[in-house]
């Protein structure tokens, strides 16, 4: 039974993250990373990772049960107080080994609940990691994205980003830089007549439109926020989260709002990389 504590202690510490650290440089040689981080910090997971399994290949030099030497000889004497300070002499040590044997054997006693609470815990984070791993890599659905839709475009560029939409040097631009324009144009006007071809998956628009899509990422999926541009179609809207390529113009609207005046909506699978960043 000690033993079992032992190899559970060892699998929820290194085990786990030796899987981990598996699974991403896996997704790293296989192009996948990208999935789940900002490609940036490819350089910054792998790194991390190779320093665990470092870790991980010398903590088998270590014996099972190492984790819970304290670094002291639990047979050594107590301190002699006066709870432990007998008439006779001879017989302090005795006593005072007595009771050293018992406070540490009172130390090792485990709450229940604590004992429940650690394998409820075990079992999850195991859990979750073997899922990691057995599961496909996949990007976030569509139906995420309207979930962390605020009613609010967030703004995923600074103040070069407009600046570059006013010279009309847009030619590199994504739905996030594109979002940031159309929530941000104070005069729409300047923007009329400007050609796009953009990538994205449909989300439900307003009247009889639908949005252009695209999660826009910073560091990892867990910040990915949604960026949307309303498309106007002479079609019919294709299937939400169906990915789908435009080619278009921007129009300015009768009440001063920026749409995409789509000339072709072209359905595609889902791109490698569906991700902004």
């Amino acid at each position: 039974m000690r033993r079992a504590g032992f190899v559970g202690t060892r699998w929820l510490g290194v085990g786990l993250a030796a899987a981990l650290a598996v699974f991403t440089i896996s997704l790293a040689v296989t192009g996948r990373l990208g999935l789940y981080i900002n490609p940036d910090s490819t350089w910054f997971a792998v790194s991390m990772s190779v320093f665990v399994l470092i870790g991980a290949v010398a903590s088998f030099a270590l014996p099972l049960g190492a984790e819970a030497d304290h670094g002291h000889d639990h047979g050594a004497l107590a301190p002699q107080t006066s709870s432990t300070r007998q008439n006779t002499p001879g017989d302090a040590p005795t006593v005072r080994r007595v009771v050293a044997t018992h406070e540490h054997e009172h130390e090792h006693v485990r709450h229940p609940a604590a004992v429940v609470a650690t394998v409820v815990g075990g079992v999850a984070a195991s859990g979750v990691v073997v899922l990691t791993l057995v599961l496909p890599p996949a990007s976030l659905s569509a139906e995420l994205a309207m979930s962390r839709d605020v009613g609010a475009t967030p703004l995923f560029g600074g103040a070069d980003t407009i600046q570059l939409a006013s010279t009309g040097d847009t030619a590199s631009f994504g739905v996030g830089e594109w979002a940031t324009v159309f929530a941000t144009a104070t005069n729409p006007d300047a923007f009329d007549g400007e050609t796009v071809e953009l990538t994205g998956f449909v989300t439900p628009g307003e009247d009889g439109a639908f949005d252009l899509t695209r999660l826009v990422i910073t560091h990892c999926v867990i910040d990915a926020q949604p960026a949307s541009l309303p498309v106007v179609t002479g079609a019919s809207a294709p299937d939400t989260g169906q990915w789908v390529a435009i080619t278009g113009t921007v129009r300015s609207s009768s009440d001063g709002q920026l749409v995409v005046d789509a000339a072709a909506v072209e359905e595609i699978a889902e791109p490698e990389d569906p991700y902004e960043y």
